[in-house]
């Protein structure tokens, strides 16, 4: 879209619309407002490896721009657009907070237009199309919808490989005996003095954090997506399918991307990563396999997560709680102390947070989000946790991750059913069983897998509704045959130990 605003206008960029496609085009000749706000960054208790991404990010960027850039530094937003004396052009911001404030700002004369969001790859009014009068969300139906729009690993009219999805062939558990995937390690950013300055300065700030200081592992620049990306692609995508949900202790990246942070500061565009791992398949550098699931999480589910959340409206998160899950979070959890769990994969998962504010989709889904299903966390509570405790957790992200996929909280809006697992999925597909005090086979008992257990206690709390549900009734068809259900109800009402 061509703006009607004067040439000489600046252009205001938020800290996740940091690359190119924000400020290059048409925008390549207008002056960059970046305004650092004390107040965003103490409104909530982040992670504080997160706050350090996104001051790194913008003091990167106002670097990188020299003299297109001007940061501000203030203790808000409209403080810093008051000191530039004229109105600003911005692009819409990612959240419904963030968009109603931007519409108040204009209303006042300090914002001149809004224009569409330019980081993802389907523009929102695109998908109010494709959306329609739908009351139920397939995530497939989008997906390949997308493939097609965007001409992507498609041989004509047909998906390559005659198969739109390559699900099933990335399903393979950890590999035995060894600690690690061999696998090149992961792009690491070389922190500068840049990051060491803003080190300093979150000391001096004293703000309310959880989780540890540590070294920066995510790309916050185009440049470091670039070569992130690039790594990627090259030496660890074609392992990246096989093993794709597995878990390993000694292995937290796996042979993941590590791209969710840049592509949600908006240094990498979608297609570019889309694309590149496309060319890889084409040029028999990795198997579609690893190529489709990569491709899918990222024109499939990253767009169909950033879609709904303006398509469910700002209220989603607060009006949905269909399981009447009213547990608050506790102390540990919220804190982030690993040390006060004993189960193996929950102690992992969550001193992965503490310890980088981030784990794989399949620590957060079937190990924290289960967790939390089981033990009827209020989703909201949780959905705020996830968005502030990641480091890619931005506001966007995790109301439809959360609510609507890991807690089915909405009853069915997005996913055809509850995602939870007893032990046994997690002795398959995680190397942490062998060495935990309690057992995935048993549900009785002072070890007594608190996942197995939880299994059967939340089946038999929702059974009514699970029942009606054809891809959950024989789980509690199962329930009903165990002979020591009322054991396992009593034990797990009173569990305050994981």
């Amino acid at each position: 879209m061509v703006t009607t605003t004067r040439d000489d206008t600046p252009l205001w960029l938020f800290a996740d619309q940091l690359g190119p496609a924000v400020y290059g085009g048409e925008h390549a000749h207008r002056e960059v407002v970046l305004i650092e706000a004390t107040s965003a960054l103490a409104k909530r208790r982040y992670h504080r490896q997160k706050l350090h991404l996104v001051l790194s990010a913008l003091r990167h960027a106002d670097r990188d721009l020299g003299d297109r850039a001007t940061l501000i530094k203030a203790a808000t937003y409209t403080e810093g657009l008051n000191r530039i004396r004229r109105p600003v052009l911005v692009h819409q911001p990612t959240s419904h907070a963030a968009e109603a404030f931007v519409n108040r700002l204009q209303e006042r004369g300090l914002v001149a237009e809004v224009l569409p969001t330019p980081t993802f790859a389907l523009p929102r009014k695109d998908f109010e199309t494709w959306a329609g009068e739908r009351t139920r969300f397939r995530m497939e139906d989008f997906y390949r919808d997308q493939r097609r729009r965007f001409d992507v690993l498609m041989n004509g009219a047909d998906p390559v490989g005659n198969r739109w999805n390559f699900d099933e062939d990335n399903r393979e558990p950890p590999p035995k005996k060894q600690a690690r995937l061999d696998v090149p390690a992961p792009y690491k950013p070389r922190e500068d003095d840049i990051d060491e300055q803003v080190r300093r300065d979150l000391d001096a700030m004293d703000l309310d954090t959880v989780g540890a200081d540590g070294p920066r592992l995510f790309a916050v620049t185009p440049g470091e997506a670039k070569r992130a990306l690039t790594r990627f692609i090259d030496q660890r995508l074609p392992t990246f399918g096989r093993y794709e949900d597995a878990i390993m202790s000694e292995d937290w990246a796996m042979a993941h991307s590590l791209l969710s942070v840049p592509l949600n500061l908006g240094v990498l565009h979608p297609l570019d990563a889309v694309e590149a791992a496309e060319q890889a398949y084409r040029d028999n550098a990795a198997p579609l396999s690893a190529v489709e699931g990569f491709i899918r999480q990222i024109l499939g589910w990253r767009e169909y997560m950033w879609h709904l959340y303006w398509h469910f409206g700002p209220d989603y998160t607060g009006e949905n709680n269909e399981l009447k899950a009213r547990t608050p979070l506790p102390d540990w959890w919220a804190d982030l102390d690993a040390d006060a769990v004993t189960a193996q994969c929950l102690h992992h998962a969550l001193k992965g947070v503490h310890d980088r504010g981030w784990t794989h989709h399949i620590q957060r889904l079937m190990i924290l989000g289960s967790h939390a299903l089981q033990r009827g966390y209020r989703p909201d509570e949780l959905t705020e946790w996830f968005a502030t405790a990641y480091v890619d957790g931005f506001r966007w992200v995790m109301p439809t991750n959360v609510v609507g996929m890991s807690q089915h909280a909405d009853g069915g809006l997005l996913a055809t059913k509850p995602y939870t697992s007893g032990g046994a999925y997690i002795n398959k597909m995680s190397d942490h069983c062998g060495d935990c005090a309690y057992d995935p086979k048993k549900r009785v008992g002072e070890d007594a897998c608190p996942f197995t257990a939880g299994y059967w206690a939340f089946t038999h709390r929702h059974r009514d509704r699970l029942s009606k549900n054809m891809r959950t009734r024989r789980a509690v068809s199962s329930m009903e045959r165990l002979s020591d259900l009322d054991a396992v109800l009593e034990q797990e009402s009173a569990r305050d130990r994981f």
